[in-house]
């Protein structure tokens, strides 16, 4: 893989990771934040790539299962079909059964 593979794109809306919503988790490999779109945590790889290493990739998962047993009252799986933004790897904590965050419990922290 070549070293422009890993830069920063200027033209990405998940490179930008402007804080649209609320932030949930931040560190050297990734981000978590609500989905602007579906209302639900996303994580999102600090590399333009979209293939994570398997250290990375289980670092992320982690982190967003962390997110929601930390927030939220609700059992999740991984969904990282990246449908709108298919050139830089990120996944959703989906509820199970349903797509959508909207209306979804949070705890009280």
């Amino acid at each position: 893989m070549t070293d422009h593979q890993y830069r920063p794109s200027d033209d990405c809306d998940l490179c930008e990771a402007s804080r649209i919503t609320e932030w949930f988790h931040e560190d050297d490999v990734c981000w978590i934040a609500e989905c602007e779109i579906c209302a639900v945590p996303m994580v999102v790889w600090r590399v333009h790539h979209v293939e994570p290493t398997p250290a990375d990739l289980e670092h992320m998962h982690a982190r967003l299962a962390d997110v929601i047993g930390t927030h939220f009252e609700f059992e999740h799986y991984v969904d990282d079909n990246m449908r709108n933004i298919p050139d830089h790897y990120h996944a959703h904590a989906r509820p199970k059964g349903g797509f959508f965050g909207h209306g979804l419990r949070r705890k009280q922290i």
